[in-house]
């Protein structure tokens, strides 16, 4: 069947056939029947996008028919047809997910621009779904690097929220660990995944502008407001808000904002209507909330209602394991944008990425990655592709073997130096045997003996 292919269903045979010749002149695929068990037999074998349905039906009534293709196919357009007499029924049969209803007699004008508009919303729908599972695609749990054990304990307590409908959930790590992807994964892996997902950034958007933005505001409630406009809040209804950077919201705001959800209302700026919302929040931080709490930055009674399920995400200095394994995914990922075709990382680059501190974090790894495979066509990154900063980093006594010797103590052996650096590769790669070689620069089969006559399993 084509794209536009179309079910009438209709106890009148001269009703099918004209309605069957309008419809064809128009390039539609179209399908007739006059049973509403027939319609169900073609409606399952055949998928039409759209089902022209007539409510009086011999045996299986129009609304049956209707419930049922639902079930079968819940993003199936349906177009009810009756006459005036059970326009109680064709009230109902809206209720029941129909997309309109035409009342017999009707001009054939007005059935083709119902179809026509009706063709349109399943177009969107199509592409909404399509968003929906690419970005299931692209912010999903897998994605999130989790070979050290905070980082573990981050994504199960992530999976384990998202189960949940309106949990509040407060993410708090320094800038560039992940805030905003961990966020996203949990909008989409949660029941309100096909709702919307508003992100509001509250330390990029003006104080002033702010308040405006998230309740909307009535026409004349300020001299720039010349028309109504539905705030982000009315946006997000039945779906999920993001705040980012909560901690930068104003005090004023902050009690607005506990008012919201606390009774799932608000009214615009210049406005006396409650308006009613139903939302999940996630909020996401680079700050101390508790100790803004205490400090007065930061209300207590919002900290509590948002601090359900608080969740550390910790810097990448404090989650070494998950340096390398995270690089390498970069380096896969810009291998198809950028059309490269790098293999991995060399040893001595792999050294000098484990031992800097990360400051920027995973966003900081991102950018280099990035710029090294945009600027250098090679199959490796080098050490010489690195930034300086990290190239000249020298490591804390603590994290240099040699420096830990005491005066008098005898030094390791190079076979003891080769030992530690390889458990180290492996732990970062979480015990990857065939990344951890292609990081050494050594055959797998190398690094199995090596590891072997170690006693390394």
């Amino acid at each position: 069947m084509s794209l536009h292919s179309i079910l009438i269903v209709d106890d009148e045979i001269l009703t099918l056939n004209n309605l069957k010749k309008v419809l064809e002149k128009e390039d539609y695929e179209v399908l007739v029947t006059n049973s509403g068990e027939t319609a169900l037999e073609m409606f399952e074998k055949y998928k039409p996008q759209l089902v022209l349905l007539d409510l009086m039906l011999p045996g299986i009534s129009g609304i049956e028919v209707l419930k049922r293709v639902k079930e079968l196919e819940r993003e199936t357009i349906v177009i009810m047809m009756s006459a005036y007499e059970i326009l109680e029924k064709a009230v109902e049969s809206m209720r029941l997910g129909a997309y309109d209803y035409l009342l017999k007699p009707f001009k054939v004008s007005d059935l083709k621009n119902t179809i026509r508009r009706a063709l349109e919303t399943l177009s969107l729908r199509i592409r909404v779904l399509e968003h929906l599972e690419s970005e299931k695609g692209r912010y999903y749990f897998g994605k999130i690097i989790a070979e050290s054990r905070g980082m573990k304990e981050v994504v199960r307590l992530a999976k384990r929220v998202a189960a949940s409908d309106k949990t509040t959930v407060v993410l708090q790590g320094e800038s560039g660990t992940g805030k905003e992807l961990l966020a996203k994964a949990i909008h989409y892996h949660s029941p309100r995944a096909e709702k919307p997902l508003v992100e509001i950034n509250c330390a990029a958007i003006p104080e002033s502008l702010l308040e405006s933005e998230l309740f909307g505001h009535e026409a004349g409630a300020f001299t720039d407001a010349r028309k109504r406009k539905a705030g982000l809040l009315e946006r997000g209804d039945g779906g999920t808000v993001f705040f980012d950077e909560i901690g930068d919201m104003s005090l004023n705001l902050q009690a607005k904002l506990l008012r919201v959800l606390e009774e799932e209302t608000f009214t615009r700026l210049g406005g006396a209507q409650q308006i009613k919302v139903n939302i999940r929040v996630i909020a996401a931080t680079n700050q101390d909330l508790a100790k803004a709490t205490e400090k007065g930055q930061f209300r207590s009674d919002l900290f509590y209602r948002l601090n359900v399920v608080p969740i550390v995400i910790p810097p990448l200095r404090e989650r070494k394991e998950d340096i390398l394994p995270l690089a390498l995914s970069l380096i896969q990922e810009f291998n198809q944008e950028l059309r490269r075709a790098y293999k991995g990382i060399t040893q001595e680059a792999a050294q000098a990425m484990l031992s800097y501190p990360w400051p920027g974090n995973v966003r900081e790894l991102r950018n280099i990655i990035e710029r090294i495979m945009s600027l250098c066509a090679e199959e490796e990154v080098q050490f010489v592709h690195l930034p300086a900063e990290i190239r000249d980093y020298r490591a804390s006594p603590e994290n240099k073997i040699i420096e830990k010797i005491a005066p008098g103590e005898s030094m390791p052996t190079l076979e003891e130096l080769e030992k530690l650096y390889i458990k180290k590769v492996l732990a970062a790669t979480g015990q990857n045997k065939s990344q951890a070689a292609r990081i050494l620069g050594i055959h797998p089969t190398s690094l199995f003996r090596k590891l072997k006559s170690w006693e390394i399993p």
